[in-house]
């Protein structure tokens, strides 16, 4: 996937144990590893909100874009298969 989530980062300069943030913002710390790790779906912007509010930082503090591969996400890789996908 092409957002990196970089929790460890801030856990790390805050000196917060995963446990310490799970509770500090409300959510299980098995939801918040899922987070963590890279392995959600989706993130709440409450709970996007409250991790922000707890460490201290912005949303691109924990959050950032990187390219994927052409086709990922369901992606046409090329002109021809966005036709393709179009129906033309």
């Amino acid at each position: 996937m092409p957002i990196t989530v970089d929790i460890d980062v801030m856990l790390a300069k805050r000196k917060m144990s995963v446990g310490e943030l799970a509770d500090r913002v409300g959510i299980t710390p098995a939801n918040l590893a899922v987070l963590k790790n890279g392995r959600a779906k989706a993130v709440r912007f409450t709970t996007l909100a409250a991790l922000c509010e707890v460490l201290d930082c912005q949303p691109g503090d924990l959050l950032r874009w990187e390219p994927g591969e052409p086709g990922e996400l369901g992606e046409p890789e090329d002109a021809e298969d966005a036709e393709d996908a179009a129906g033309e």
